[in-house]
């Protein structure tokens, strides 16, 4: 095989994985409404991991068909998939655009300089005074700035979750 043609089986390789995690996200989201007594049979019968079917669900379940950029990875919108729908549209349109790898579309969200383009969280989340004072000391104490630690822990926590499927549990 010459090495045109192995990357070539390469591409459409990479094609079929993407694909596939949509088919299979698409399924189980109609058997789960459709079947919803069998849904754990099915995703037993499909010998992948149940939190790895969870997210191909979960991500198809956010993007119907009219919304999915044929451009663009699956993994490119399961980037986005838990932001507000438009901020997802303009992040797609983005990456679309200037043809951005994954980790640039990461690089975006998470709002670092070297993606060219900064996305601003939504800032209408209410905490009380005493936790950000709190949070700003965790800041100072490791020499961070109170925004790049705020983001840096929320990642964590929700790259654990994502991986475990387990929330962090808050002892009191």
């Amino acid at each position: 095989m010459s090495f045109d043609d192995w990357e070539r089986a390469g591409r459409r390789l990479a094609e079929l994985v993407d694909s596939s995690a949509w088919s299979l996200g698409d399924w189980l989201v109609f058997g789960k409404e459709h079947y919803s007594d069998r849904y754990q049979h099915a995703v037993r019968a499909v010998g992948l991991s149940y939190q790895t079917l969870r997210n191909y669900a979960w991500v198809a379940g956010r993007f119907d068909l009219t919304r999915r950029r044929a451009a663009l990875t699956f993994q490119h919108h399961a980037e986005v998939a838990s932001l507000p729908p438009d901020v997802q549209e303009y992040l797609l349109m983005q990456a679309e655009t200037n043809s951005w790898t994954t980790r640039q579309l990461r690089s975006a969200i998470r709002g670092e300089k070297d993606s060219g383009n900064e996305v601003s969280a939504d800032s209408r989340i209410s905490v009380p005074q005493d936790r950000v004072g709190t949070w700003r000391q965790a800041a100072d104490v490791v020499g961070q700035d109170f925004e790049q630690w705020l983001v840096t822990n929320l990642d964590r926590a929700a790259e654990r979750t994502l991986r475990t499927g387990q929330a962090l549990r808050v002892v009191s």
